[in-house]
């Protein structure tokens, strides 16, 4: 069975930090890239950062350059997302997703194939 879960999200004042975890289980870690997603109360989904598992290829969101760094422990199968500088416009809740390496589009959701269940992240002003 595959599973991802995702851990870490809490509150946090307003520049501080915390760090995500993604979980995988059932499929083989290597062969696919991790994104993390989330989506703020009243928006749509949006891609915050990605990773290749294969190569360690990353890429971040605009708005979170030099804020977020992801991060993986291929021996564990875990996928980290460590969150520095928080500000209230990151409050969301943060998904987890996996895609099978080859012709995907990281940022596009659509073509994630697995999907973990969210954890919520608040920043307080």
């Amino acid at each position: 069975e595959v599973q991802l879960q995702a851990s870490g999200g809490g509150l946090v004042q307003a520049g501080g930090s915390l760090r995500l975890s993604c979980q995988a289980s059932g499929f083989a870690f290597d062969d696919y890239a991790i994104g993390w997603f989330r989506q703020a109360p009243g928006k749509e989904r949006e891609g915050v950062s990605y990773i290749s598992l294969s190569d360690g290829d990353t890429d971040y969101a605009d708005s979170v350059k030099g804020r977020f760094t992801i991060s993986s422990d291929n021996a564990k199968n875990t996928v980290y997302l460590q969150m520095s500088s928080l500000k209230p416009e990151d409050t969301a809740v943060y998904y987890c997703a996996a895609a099978v390496e080859g012709d995907y589009n990281p940022w596009n959701e659509g073509d994630m194939d697995y999907w973990g269940q969210g954890t919520q992240v608040t920043v307080s002003s």
